[in-house]
C-alpha cells in the first residue's frame, strides 16, 4: 500500500517533468515553463513538509527504553 509520501515522492519529477513539457508544447517558453513547473514541485514538498508533516511513531517491535530505578 503506497503511503501519502510515497505519492509525493512520485508526483514531484512527475509535475515537474509533466507541466513543464506540457507548456513547452503549448508554446510557452522553456526558461518560463520550468519555473512554473518548479513551483508547483516545491508546493508539493512544502505541502508535505509543513502541512502534512511526518510524524515519529514507534514501529510494534520497538522495545521502549529502560528508565533508571
Amino acid at each position: 500500500m503506497t503511503s501519502y509520501y510515497d505519492m509525493i515522492l512520485g508526483l514531484i519529477p512527475l509535475a515537474l517533468f509533466g507541466i513543464a513539457g506540457t507548456l513547452t508544447l503549448l508554446g510557452l517558453q522553456l526558461t518560463l515553463a520550468v519555473p512554473v513547473a518548479a513551483s508547483v514541485s516545491v508546493g508539493l514538498i512544502g505541502h508535505a513538509l509543513f502541512v502534512n508533516e511526518p510524524t515519529d511513531t514507534p514501529s510494534a517491535g520497538a522495545v521502549p527504553a529502560r528508565t533508571s530505578e
